[in-house]
């Protein structure tokens, strides 16, 4: 099981468990099934509303943070200036995404997590 820990500066830190490997609870099912305020429009990956930055509780260790990245969350993600065609290319061959993640996108994998809204 992992951890996952919400932060953003209006509102108070909240750590909630994640059932890891079940493939279908993305970071943003997480955090409405927790009453997380996260911003969200279309829940499919298409708005780059529900746009956060992902990092490892752990700061010494780099972890993959989660599934890679979708063909639309790679595009959104483009289009909002977050990441270039060289991190794409870099993601391709050490299978570690960006830190920047569109939480309706994101599976978490077996890690704890940090999530900044």
């Amino acid at each position: 099981m992992a951890l996952i820990t919400f932060a953003s500066n209006e509102y108070k830190d909240k750590t909630v468990y994640a059932v890891a490997g079940s493939h279908t609870e993305t970071v943003l099912k997480i955090a409405k099934a927790n009453k997380i305020p996260l911003s969200f429009d279309c829940e499919d990956g298409e708005c780059g509303s529900c746009l956060v930055h992902v990092g490892s509780i752990d700061k010494a260790k780099r972890t993959r943070m989660g599934g890679p990245l979708t063909a639309k969350e790679i595009d959104v993600l483009r289009g909002l200036g977050k990441i270039s065609k060289e991190e794409i290319d870099t993601m391709a061959v050490t299978d570690l995404p960006t830190e920047w993640r569109l939480a309706c996108q994101m599976i978490p994998r077996d890690e704890d997590i940090l999530v900044e809204y």
